[in-house]
């Protein structure tokens, strides 16, 4: 009986422990307004709705001051099931998980597909000089996840319309009703071309987008038959879009959708529908008391539509949104 006892007590101490362990990866943030994150720095946020929760992924500005330059080793991950109380869970991705890649956690984007979910992240080669897109994969929107190729599935030395190192950045990925997947991404021009079934290969030649304007960040996604390409434009940088019936253009240009966010030179956005709402997701420099561009915080504000379609300009505020039923 006493043996007995102490495997119970060992079984329940383990199980304590594993508790304990989890709930301190997994802290509760509860947002009082933009930005929703204070406890750290955030950056180019990803969203993805799945299930009954939004699962938020962002950048984790680290540069320390008076570094003025961005330095950003790791990914971060929220998740929410009112767009106001938000998980953090421990981070599911750094650049180390990528052998063939040097460093620089840029933008990013994860989606799923056939029950995996598939992290597409602009990271620095290893090997070929400029900036690349890696993938990532995890059987969870929480990871941990793995790299799903082996190597870069972009690099520079595939994109030479421009010349410069970092035109292969801010990956941004769409499934079309049909099943045909879609990358986006670039700077300075905008790069799309399909993706096969399994989500890790090219199933094409890399084409461009004509937009004017064009600087980075882009965001697509398809709103009742309407494609919507999103994106930075102009240095310091607004967000601007286009729109189209057809995924492969022709583009028509609508004009500006945010203006440039308070203290920071760059914006970058997500734009998703949760619970009945339109959310538009983006960065600011709110919190970042000495000005500069490299110490960015995620805010959230609504997003509304006009009858034909268009996307209203996006309000900035600082109260944020409510709680979503």
């Amino acid at each position: 009986m006493m043996f007995k006892s102490k495997k119970v007590f060992g079984l329940s101490l383990l199980i304590s422990m594993i508790f304990l362990s989890v709930n301190a990866q997994e802290k509760i943030i509860q947002s009082k307004g933009n930005p929703i994150i204070t406890d750290k720095y955030t950056a180019d946020p990803a969203a993805y709705v799945y299930g009954d929760s939004v699962y938020l992924y962002t950048g984790h500005d680290e540069a320390a001051k008076p570094k003025e330059r961005y330095e950003m080793h790791e990914w971060l991950c929220y998740s929410s099931a009112d767009m106001v109380t938000w998980k953090e869970h421990k981070s599911p991705l750094n650049t180390k998980a990528f052998a063939w890649a040097k460093d620089d956690a840029w933008a990013s984007q994860v989606i799923e597909r056939d029950g995996k979910f598939y992290w597409y992240v602009a990271i620095t080669h290893g090997t070929i000089h400029g900036k690349s897109i890696g993938i990532a994969v995890s059987d969870n929107p929480r990871g941990p996840f793995k790299d799903a190729l082996g190597k870069a599935l972009i690099t520079n030395d595939m994109t030479t319309d421009v010349k410069i190192s970092w035109d292969d950045i801010d990956p941004t990925v769409i499934v079309d009703d049909n099943g045909q997947a879609y990358l986006f991404w670039g700077n300075q021009k905008c790069y799309y071309a399909k993706l096969k079934k399994n989500m890790i290969e090219l199933d094409g030649p890399i084409q461009t987008v004509n937009v004017p304007e064009f600087t980075e960040a882009p965001w697509i996604h398809k709103r009742k038959g309407w494609y919507y390409l999103s994106y930075a434009s102009q240095f310091p940088e607004k967000i601007v879009y286009a729109m189209s019936k057809n995924i492969n253009g022709p583009w028509v240009y609508k004009g500006i959708l945010n203006e440039i966010a308070g203290n920071s030179n760059t914006n970058h956005q997500a734009i998703i529908d949760f619970k009945g709402k339109s959310y538009f997701i983006y960065h600011n420099g709110a919190i970042n008391n000495d000005g500069g561009s490299f110490r960015r915080s995620v805010c959230i504000d609504y997003l509304n539509y006009n009858s034909d379609g268009t996307m209203k300009r996006v309000v900035m505020t600082t109260e944020g949104v409510k709680k979503a039923k």
